[in-house]
């Protein structure tokens, strides 16, 4: 478990340091901190160390630091992306570490990434050429990602007591987000207890551009219950026949009907 936070806008580096400060619980082994005054974006992680222990450092950026990432998750087909995208000319810097194939895998397939990855996780990538902030949250939401858009501030935090240490991030209980909480038992995304903070939904990106200061969110993957996409006329006849044809040659001998 690590922490990410982070805010583009108004605010300086003590700021960063007090979001990043409320999730220490989340990684004590080390804690990273970047941010352009110029450009005023600031990244914050925490780090548990599980993968790359002594190269795994974050925020991570590619060799010629275009690209920066602060990441909290587990990418489980990371050493196949990686296989991928080294046939593909991409050289990494260090051995095994998965938040690096996110940085490379960015540049390959960019907005494309999230649905050839298999894991859980909640990461922020900064594009500097482009001046984007690219955000994403695994399938079914494992990993956590609250964000919000106040004050001409966008910040982003692994959890809401992260987000709302940021000064220009207004923490007003929303009340439509208790019914919800008394009638559910929780607080279904995108809302969450306070107004204009929201939590993005699993299977979400977000785009945020920094020139015009907006963001986009869209829906990369969706959880669809029904098993097939088309449902035989008479199911039980055909699922019957199929398993029949499936039957190994010497079912009888073993008595198997």
């Amino acid at each position: 478990m690590c922490g990410i936070c982070g805010f583009v806008g108004a605010g300086n580096r003590d700021n960063l340091i007090s979001m990043n400060e409320a999730l220490i619980h989340r990684g004590p082994d080390a804690c990273g901190l970047w941010h352009d005054v110029q450009e005023a974006v600031y990244l914050g992680h925490r780090r548990l160390s599980i993968i790359d222990l002594s190269g795994g450092a974050q925020p991570m950026w590619t060799a010629d630091a275009a690209l920066g990432v602060v990441f909290n998750g587990e990418i489980y087909n990371h050493l196949e992306l990686r296989e991928e995208l080294i046939r593909n000319g991409h050289r990494f810097l260090t051995d095994h570490s998965d938040t690096e194939v996110l940085l490379h895998g960015y540049r390959q397939w960019g907005p494309e990434l999230p649905s050839r990855l298999n894991g859980m996780w909640a990461f922020a990538l900064y594009d500097r050429k482009r001046r984007e902030i690219f955000i994403s949250r695994d399938r079914f939401g494992k990993k956590p990602l609250y964000y919000s858009s106040q004050n001409q501030t966008f910040a982003f935090a692994s959890e809401l007591r992260a987000l709302i240490r940021h000064p220009q991030i207004t923490a007003e209980i929303y009340g439509g987000s208790l019914k919800k909480y008394f009638a559910y038992g929780y607080i279904p995304a995108p809302s969450t207890l306070y107004r204009q903070i929201f939590k993005l939904s699993g299977g979400h990106n977000l785009l945020f551009k920094i020139d015009t200061m907006t963001c986009q969110v869209s829906k990369y993957w969706d959880f669809i219950l029904e098993p097939f996409e088309h449902m035989p006329k008479n199911p039980e006849e055909t699922w019957s026949e199929e398993l029949r044809e499936l039957r190994p040659a010497h079912a009888e001998e073993l008595g198997v009907e």
